[in-house]
């Protein structure tokens, strides 16, 4: 509901699935220039940071447009099993997002796909011989790879400096 969202004093947006299917049901339902216009923080989680990319080789869609970089197919042939499921350290910088986190982070990812390093990158995680966006973050628009919800401490903590965000 348009109304609700706009109403938010946060916004978390997670995702599981395809690309395609999601951002056609998003304008389908009228939601993706909704989403755009969010004025609170706003947090992407997994398919829902994807989604915040400008287009996606799965389904070769074009998206929400809000970080500057195009979702990618992890190479399997690189020797990593694809998806990425499982327990990775993330590289991050000094970002609010960040706050009060051990210097090694580990968090949990689920995915085939992933948003390269672009100018919004805040983190990043290394897998299938690619250093790729862990995270990004826009004006009031974070987006995070990996499940912070499946993370432990370090997920509690980066959900808690979400939650205590001022933009």
């Amino acid at each position: 509901d348009k109304d609700v969202i706009l109403g938010s004093d946060r916004v978390i947006f997670p995702g599981v699935g395809s690309a395609k299917s999601a951002i056609d049901y998003l304008k389908a339902n009228h939601l993706d220039e909704t989403l755009k216009s969010v004025k609170a923080p706003f947090l992407g989680i997994c398919l829902g940071q994807q989604l915040m990319a400008s287009f996606s080789e799965e389904g070769n869609v074009p998206l929400l447009n809000i970080f500057d970089a195009k979702v990618t197919k992890f190479d399997s042939t690189l020797g990593d099993k694809v998806p990425q499921i499982g327990w990775n350290t993330i590289n991050y910088g000094d970002n609010p997002l960040f706050y009060n986190l051990p210097k090694v982070a580990y968090c949990y990812f689920v995915h085939s796909y992933y948003v390269p390093q672009c100018k919004q990158t805040i983190a990043t995680c290394d897998y299938c011989g690619v250093s790729f966006s862990a995270a990004l973050n826009y004006k009031n628009y974070y987006g995070v790879q990996f499940h912070p919800e499946k993370s432990g401490k370090i997920g509690n903590q980066i959900l808690k400096n979400f939650l205590e965000l001022k933009c």
